[in-house]
């Protein structure tokens, strides 16, 4: 007996402005890795609407289930099953020219945020395109009061996940070879921030 495929209500409110900027800044890229697929549901609303593009999930071996009902569902050529990806161990790629993450980087810790950039130094071809969406404070400060009861939230339930500042990730980036280009603001007080890397 199947089970209900894993559902986000969040996902559903934030994957058609996301996509917008995805047409823009994936418009040349060709294999996107997404780090940490979750649900499913960005996975399939993206590849769906991004034929160009060979979209690759990955995330930890006891959310597959999950997401591969999403893909056996939507049948789409260029949507693919599950990698075992965990930010502790080596990357099971070789070479992206995309990566894309969603609502990872505050629930994981401060030691895997900076793996997960290791992970990019070392797996995204030049010239490559990473977006990253979620929330960040800016220069210490959160951008709603909602955004620190749920900062709050999180340590509580684990003292090294939390809401990162916008600064530690750029500059996490700038040492992985990449280069901010654009920071939009997104639904719910999230951001989607774009990075490029150099040639």
């Amino acid at each position: 007996m199947q089970m209900n495929k894993p559902f986000s209500q969040a996902c559903e409110n934030n994957k058609d402005p996301i996509l917008t900027v995805l047409k823009t800044c994936f418009s040349n890229s060709k294999h996107v890795l997404e780090v940490g697929s979750g649900t499913g549901q960005h996975s399939v609303h993206f590849a769906m609407h991004l034929a160009h593009l060979e979209w690759q999930t990955s995330d930890r071996l006891i959310n597959h289930g999950g997401i591969q009902q999403w893909i056996d569902e939507a049948q789409l050529s260029n949507l693919h099953a599950p990698l075992t990806l965990d930010l502790n161990h080596a990357w099971p790629i070789t070479s992206v020219d995309a990566i894309y993450t969603a609502n990872t980087l505050h629930i994981i810790s401060r030691a895997l945020v900076e793996c997960f950039f290791d992970g990019i130094k070392r797996h995204l071809a030049p010239e490559g395109v990473v977006c990253i969406y979620g929330p960040f404070k800016y220069q210490g400060q959160y951008t709603s009061e909602s955004n620190q009861r749920f900062d709050e939230f999180l340590k509580g339930q684990d003292s090294e996940s939390g809401i990162r500042d916008f600064e530690y990730i750029v500059t996490l980036g700038e040492l992985a070879g990449l280069t901010l280009l654009e920071d939009h603001k997104m639904p719910a007080n999230n951001q989607l921030l774009v990075f490029k890397r150099h040639a």
